[in-house]
């Protein structure tokens, strides 16, 4: 049974179900398929558990700029959360998706940005759990009241014309988090342009985890930021500023605190690429 600051397993999980100081989170949600998180929940979850979406309550409205996944309106989000019983640094919150991190990470760092730290990820999500035949159900999680006021570190996020700047900036290390051959501008499935912010370096979100959606050991995830020097500045980014929360966990557990967050990533990057034209 394994429970840190930043992560559960399964068995604990377990344990815990009837436990009134947690709330479970499914983040469940496919690229492409808007609806399919919602479905996968409805038809089978973790018992107890509540669902948000990726794109209709961890997101805002796409605008021209902004990228594919604008961070939501802080008050709209807090009332939410009031909603389903978390009280602001009282309530631990599981939040588990089945993809190796990457939409549970969005929650996991929209809540610490909010000031809410008492929330860790399941390891292994929702494939550990069904396979060791814990509880699951098709009803919704029994709300109860909560109070969460938002406190946001803004210094935590950085736009277009930061990101600019820091790329002049010795102090300052700019993470792209999404695949090689997209760094690379090789392939392109998603936006219009192809590439990455100049100056960028790689490291591919996926790489803090195993196939099977465990996370790899805390040594590793030194490991992957040992080459950073330290007091950096560390900016992080990927498509839209999902998976790049990926990263920003494994860099918590490594330790790297001075870590912000680009939302806008390339895809707000590019837009202004496709304005000059």
């Amino acid at each position: 049974m394994k429970k840190t600051e930043y992560l559960v397993d399964s068995e604990w999980l377990a344990q815990n179900l009837d436990n009134p100081e947690v709330v479970i989170i499914d983040c469940r949600f496919q690229l492409g398929k808007p609806n399919w998180g919602q479905e996968q929940y409805d038809a089978s979850h973790i018992q107890g558990a509540f669902y948000l979406d990726l794109e209709k309550d961890l997101s805002s409205k796409v605008e021209r700029h902004g990228g594919r996944h604008p961070l939501p309106d802080v008050d709209i989000l807090s009332k939410k959360f009031s909603e389903l019983g978390i009280v602001k640094n009282q309530t631990l919150v599981v939040a588990y998706d089945d993809a190796r991190f990457a939409f549970a990470s969005r929650l996991w760092w929209l809540l610490r940005h909010l000031g809410h730290d008492t929330v860790v990820l399941l390891d292994g999500g929702w494939q550990d759990w069904v396979k060791h035949n814990y509880p699951v159900s098709n009803v919704k999680g029994e709300t109860k009241p909560g109070s969460f006021i938002a406190q946001p570190s803004l210094d935590w996020i950085v736009d277009i014309n930061q990101v600019k700047s820091a790329q002049n900036q010795d102090t300052a290390i700019i993470i792209d988090s999404r695949s090689r051959d997209r760094y690379a501008g090789i392939s392109e499935p998603i936006d219009p342009v192809a590439g990455s912010i100049p100056g960028a370096i790689n490291c591919f979100w996926q790489d803090i985890s195993d196939e099977s959606g465990y996370l790899k050991p805390h040594q590793e995830q030194q490991d992957l930021w040992q080459d950073l020097k330290p007091g950096s500045e560390v900016i992080v980014y990927c498509g839209s500023g999902v998976t790049a929360c990926v990263n920003l966990f494994s860099l918590a557990i490594a330790g790297i605190n001075n870590t912000k967050l680009y939302p806008g990533g390339w895809s707000d990057w590019c837009s202004y690429l496709l304005a000059e034209d």
